[in-house]
C-alpha cells in the first residue's frame, strides 16, 4: 500500500511539473494583410500632396496623415533654404540646418483645412489607415481664403478701436500683432504652391499694423499720483511701465493717462507679528478725466520688527504682483 501511494504522488507530480513547462498555444489566426494604396502610397506630384496615416481611430489617422501632409511639405520648402548662408549675431556662419529645421517646424503649424479621404479601413483592433490627397490649388486658394478673412477681421477691428481711446488702440495692435505671427509661414508655403503668388500686399498689411502699433506706444504716456499711504508703491508702477516702453511724464494730450492709487491700511497683531493690511484703489484715468480702467486690491504685510517694516512688506508683495501678473492687469487696463 504504501509503494502504491507513493507511486501515486510521483505520477502526479510529474504530471504537474510537466504541466507548467507545456508551451502556450500559438495563435495561428491571419493578421490582416496591408493594403497597397497604404503600403506603397500615391506619391506627391507638382499639382497634388498625398499622405497616409494610422490611429486608434478614423479621426485620428486622419490627423496623422494631415501632420505627414505638413511635414512633406515643409521638407519641400525647406530644402530652398540649404545654399543661404545667414548672419546671427554677428558671426559669420552658414547655418543652413538651421534655417531649414526652423522652416520645417513652422510650416508644420500651417492647418490643411482642404483635402479629401481616398481611402480609409480598418487595419487591426484599434487601428485604422487612411490615404489622403490636397490639390495644390485648391489648398492654396483655402490659405488664401483664410488669411483675406484674417486680415479682413483685423482691419474691422482697428476701424472699430479708432473712436477709443490710444490704450484700447493699442491693444488692438497688439492682439493684431500676435493673430499675424505665423502668417510668414502661410505666405511661404502660398509662394511654393502658386509660383506666380505675391506676398507683397500682405506684407505692407503686417508692417502698417507694427507700425502703428510702434507709434501708439510711443505716444501714449502716464502720470502717477499716489496719497501719502501709497507712496511705496509709486516705485513698482513706474517699473512694470518702463518694462513696457512706456512713458512716465506730464502731459495733458489726448494719449495721457494719470494713474490714481489711495491706500487705507489698517495695523494688527497677530502671533507675534506686526501686520499692515493694505485696502488698494487703483485708478486709471484719461485727458478728459473719464475713468477707463480701475483695480483693487487686498495685501497683507508682516513683520517682527514693527509697523513700518510691515508697510514695506506690503509694498514688496505689491511689486512682486506686477512681475508675476503684469502691470496692465494690476492697474486694470489692456497694455
Amino acid at each position: 500500500m504504501g509503494r502504491f501511494f507513493s507511486l501515486t504522488l510521483l505520477i502526479i507530480g510529474i504530471l504537474t511539473f510537466s504541466g507548467c513547462f507545456s508551451k502556450k498555444e500559438i495563435d495561428l489566426r491571419s493578421q490582416k494583410v496591408l493594403p497597397a494604396w497604404y503600403t506603397n502610397p500615391l506619391q506627391t506630384t507638382s499639382a497634388t500632396l498625398y499622405a497616409t496615416g494610422e490611429g486608434e481611430e478614423r479621426e485620428d489617422a486622419v490627423a496623422n496623415a494631415l501632420s505627414m501632409m505638413a511635414s512633406t511639405l515643409s521638407v519641400s520648402i525647406a530644402s530652398q533654404f540649404n545654399s543661404k548662408k545667414v548672419v546671427k549675431e554677428g558671426l559669420q556662419n552658414s547655418i543652413d540646418s538651421t534655417v531649414s529645421n526652423e522652416v520645417q517646424s513652422d510650416v508644420k503649424k500651417i492647418r490643411i483645412s482642404h483635402y479629401e479621404i481616398l481611402n480609409s479601413q480598418e487595419a487591426g483592433f484599434k487601428k485604422y489607415i487612411v490615404l489622403i490627397k490636397s490639390d495644390k490649388q485648391k489648398l492654396f486658394e483655402s490659405l488664401k481664403n483664410e488669411l483675406d478673412k484674417k486680415f479682413a477681421m483685423i482691419e474691422g477691428k482697428m476701424e472699430d478701436a479708432s473712436v477709443h481711446h490710444a490704450l484700447q488702440k493699442l491693444h488692438v495692435y497688439k492682439m493684431a500683432k500676435a493673430d499675424l505671427e505665423d502668417v510668414s509661414n502661410t505666405l511661404t508655403v502660398m509662394n511654393v504652391l502658386n509660383g506666380s503668388f505675391s506676398s507683397k500686399g500682405y506684407i505692407d498689411k503686417i508692417k502698417m499694423i507694427e507700425s502703428r502699433y510702434e507709434n501708439e506706444i510711443s505716444n501714449i504716456s502716464f502720470s502717477i499720483e499716489c496719497d501719502e499711504a501709497s507712496k511705496n508703491l509709486e516705485a513698482s508702477i513706474k517699473e512694470g511701465l518702463g518694462l513696457k516702453k512706456l512713458q512716465i511724464k506730464k502731459s495733458n494730450g489726448e494719449k495721457h493717462f494719470k494713474i490714481v492709487v489711495a491706500s487705507n491700511i489698517q495695523r494688527a497683531s497677530s502671533y507675534g507679528f506686526t501686520l499692515a493690511r493694505a485696502a488698494i484703489e487703483i485708478t486709471v484715468k484719461d485727458y478728459k478725466n473719464s475713468v477707463v480702467g480701475s483695480s483693487k486690491l487686498n495685501i497683507t504685510g508682516q513683520s517682527t520688527q514693527g509697523y513700518e517694516i510691515a508697510k514695506e512688506s506690503v509694498a514688496i508683495k505689491f511689486g512682486e504682483m506686477i512681475k508675476k501678473e503684469g502691470v496692465g492687469k494690476i492697474l486694470g487696463i489692456e497694455l
